[in-house]
């Protein structure tokens, strides 16, 4: 979805190139950023009402989001 808020490259600036190299060198974690866009992408279609939540569902998946980030970040660190 164009124009979604909160992509990688927004969230990681800079860190693109590192994203990609440990995305191809480690399968879970190609799988936790699978998980972020997923997620980001439901709660943009909330935001935008094309699939509107209710306020809990949305709260939860935000919450989900930033557990992902999280984990995104320390992987980063640590490569």
């Amino acid at each position: 979805m164009s124009n979604t808020p909160h992509t990688l490259g927004e969230e990681f600036p800079g860190q693109l190139d590192a994203i990609h190299a440990l995305k191809a060198k480690d399968s879970r974690f190609a799988r936790t950023l699978e998980d972020y866009d997923d997620v980001n992408d439901r709660i943009h279609r909330s935001e935008t009402r094309i699939e509107p939540l209710s306020d809990d569902a949305e709260t939860a998946l935000r919450k989900q989001r930033l557990a992902l980030k999280d984990t995104i970040a320390t992987a980063l660190a640590q490569a």
